[in-house]
């Protein structure tokens, strides 16, 4: 095989500086941010925090996302559903998305330090580093609990988001936190299962290729209801009302009928269904955290 050179890449666009961002990933983020800033505060939060808060949090996302492009370049050539991204086609030069992702980041991580506060800035430079040197580099090559162990990065937004309102950390935050990362495996293996023999080929360690689908499939059905139990507490702890219980509820419902499908495992289209419904599924929970919250304050 030819050694993966991009020193000739011309063909890239602007276009492609955006897709090195994952700009359908850092929306879902950006969201949970924004949830994260309204319950922190029993009235609206403060314009300036949102929009520089959410830009800073954008931009640091945005550049994480660019390294892991420039880390799994070779890994993306050898899958199907990565092939196409601009380094993996070689279109773009290595060192261009190099400069770009450093470009996003220090913008993102200064931008926090100037116009919000430096506890959001430095967990939004922690978040970065575990996403894109930890997992990326390390555990997504290292162990099939990758996921599980990197979901903990990919978790900070709702809490990055309390941060920047508050300046403080404390259970509330950390509760939101845990619900995302309680989620991403069942969310993410669903995708591993329906991409098995891609990562196998290309040599990764995902759950499905080491352990088998059959144990997979149990694990998302098991993380499932882990999931379910942590997106009750907000409920149990008084952080919400009845709003977001039926909300919750009629969400678990569905996102349990679908991990109930895919542990099953007699419906091939199952995993790819579960996974597109989870992103739903994760966007409903804070939704509905976000509806109880506001409905509570105007029923004062």
């Amino acid at each position: 095989m030819a050694p993966f050179n991009t020193q000739g890449a011309t063909d890239w666009t602007w276009q492609d500086l955006l897709t090195l961002c994952k700009p359908r990933v850092v929306v879902v983020m950006l969201a949970c941010a924004l949830v994260g800033m309204a319950l922190a505060t029993p009235v609206l939060p403060p314009l300036a925090t949102v929009v520089f808060g959410l830009s800073g949090i954008g931009l640091a996302a945005g550049g994480a996302a660019a390294f892991n492009h420039v880390v799994d370049r070779r890994l993306d050539a050898m899958m199907l559903r990565t092939s196409r991204r601009p380094l993996a086609s070689r279109r773009m030069p290595t060192a261009l998305a190099l400069g770009w992702a450093s470009l996003l980041s220090v913008a993102g991580i200064l931008l926090l330090l100037w116009q919000v506060n430096a506890l959001t800035a430095w967990l939004t430079l922690g978040s970065l580093i575990g996403y894109a040197l930890i997992y990326t580099a390390f555990l997504k090559r290292a162990t099939p609990q990758n996921i599980v162990i990197g979901g903990v990065a990919g978790a900070a937004p709702p809490l990055l988001g309390w941060t920047a309102v508050t300046g403080q950390l404390g259970p509330e935050p950390l509760l939101l936190m845990l619900i995302v990362f309680a989620w991403t495996p069942p969310h993410f293996w669903a995708l591993a299962i329906h991409k098995r023999d891609e990562y196998a080929r290309a040599g990764v360690p995902m759950l499905p290729v080491t352990h088998g689908e059959a144990f997979t499939r149990l694990q998302v059905w098991l993380y499932g209801w882990l999931t379910v139990a942590v997106t009750m507490m907000p409920f149990v702890i008084g952080m919400s009302g009845a709003v977001y219980l039926i909300g919750v509820m009629a969400l678990n419902l569905r996102f349990m009928y679908w991990n109930w499908k895919v542990w099953r495992g007699q419906d091939p289209q199952a995993p790819l269904a579960a996974f597109w419904f989870s992103i739903r599924y994760i966007l409903g929970v804070f939704g509905a955290l976000l509806l109880d919250h506001y409905a509570s304050l105007w029923m004062m």
